[in-house]
Formats: structure tokens, C-alpha cells, sequence
């Protein structure tokens, strides 16, 4: 009902969408992390810019992990593709784990390696994360057409059901990091456990409801 309901719009956004290139995703993506780096060296993120600024590149990295799970729904669901656009978002998302990370290592912990294992001991959610970036750098690796064509289509889409995995430890991991138990990061957690749930067990949606993309 709703992707009949949607089917105007859909058709009208898909037409425009069709239209424009990738490239600027990956430009717009990528500004906030540059104003946030400007903002932690002149002193604009308050009296710990390191935590703030860790804390928002692994947000926007879960929030474009969701982003890009939440593509194949849309469109079966409403008409709305985003197709062309998920292996950005998917790449953004790999992009802002990484910068997350190095923040981490080189601007918090500035390389001291034995403070970095004895965060890695102090703290589980730091080994969540880190198990959460493991699984993504396959997904990015074979974020191209070669690979498809060189696993094989099948193959392919089974390796990156490893973005399963990385969004629900994602998840755990931010709300294991706030220490505490605020709505925002449950949200996050039951969110990334449902859009998991429903990729997994999406139902097939009718032919009369189909609309040509």
C-alpha cells in the first residue's frame, strides 16, 4: 500500500535521481569530517575536542552504515532508489571508521601503544569496535564492479552481508561507550538489530506493486 501510494513521487525522485552523478556524495559526505577536524584544532569542540570529535566520526560512520542498509527497503517499499548511490555511502561510511580510528591512535593516543593495549584490555567496547572495522575492510576492498565479476555475483552478496555484522557491533559499541543509558544510543542498537531483522526476513513485494526503475 505504501510503495502504491508513494508511486508519484517515487517516479518523480527516481527521474531526477537518475540524473545526477555520484561524485557529489562523496564531496558532501565528506565536509562535515573536514569541519569537525577545523573545528578540533581551533579549540571550537569544548574542553575535550578529541572526545567530541571521535565520538562524532563514529556516529556519522554508523548513521551512513544504517544509510546504506536502509537502501533495499526504500526502494521495495516505497519505489524510492537509492541504488546507484549505496556503494557512497557504504565507502563514506568505511571512510568515517577509519578517521574515527586514527583520531583515536594518533591525535588521542599519539602512537603510545602500550596505553592503546591497555585500553584494549580496560575496555571491551574498544575490541567490539575494532571486531566492527575488521568486518568492513573486506566489504570496501571489493566495493567494485571487478570484484563482483571476480566472486561472482552470489559470492559477492553473501561476503557483504558482513555489514550485518558490523552495524549491530557498531551499535554496541557507541552505546557501550557512553557509559551510560541514554535513549540516543538505544535507538541506535534497536535500529541496527531491526534493519538487520527486516534485510534478512524482507518480504517479496507483489508484481502489481512494482514500478519500473
Amino acid at each position: 500500500m505504501l510503495r502504491l501510494t508513494m508511486q508519484p513521487l517515487a517516479q518523480f525522485l527516481n527521474g531526477w535521481l537518475r540524473r545526477l552523478p555520484t561524485w557529489p556524495v562523496y564531496v558532501a559526505g565528506i565536509v562535515p569530517a573536514m569541519v569537525y577536524f577545523y573545528w578540533a584544532v581551533s579549540n571550537q569542540l569544548g574542553a575535550d575536542p578529541l572526545q567530541v570529535l571521535e565520538r562524532q566520526l563514529g556516529k556519522w560512520a554508523l548513521q551512513l552504515l544504517i544509510l546504506t542498509l536502509l537502501v533495499t527497503p526504500l526502494r521495495k517499499w516505497t519505489g524510492i532508489s537509492l541504488l546507484k548511490f549505496r556503494r557512497a555511502f557504504g565507502l563514506l561510511a568505511f571512510c568515517y571508521v577509519c578517521l574515527h580510528l586514527l583520531t583515536w591512535v594518533v591525535l588521542d593516543k599519539q602512537f603510545y601503544w602500550s596505553e592503546i593495549l591497555s585500553d584494549l584490555y580496560k575496555r571491551p567496547y574498544i575490541i567490539i569496535g575494532m571486531t566492527a572495522f575488521l568486518a568492513l575492510i573486506p566489504l570496501a576492498i571489493t566495493s567494485n564492479n571487478r570484484s563482483i565479476r571476480a566472486l561472482g555475483a552470489a559470492r559477492w552478496k553473501n561476503l557483504h552481508r558482513l555489514s550485518y555484522v558490523a552495524i549491530i557491533l557498531g551499535a554496541v559499541h557507541y552505546l557501550l561507550l557512553v557509559k551510560a543509558w541514554p535513549p540516543e544510543p538505544i535507538l541506535y542498537v534497536a535500529g541496527a538489530i531491526l534493519l538487520v531483522l527486516i534485510r534478512i526476513r524482507m518480504p517479496k513485494i507483489p508484481k502489481f506493486l512494482q514500478l519500473n526503475q
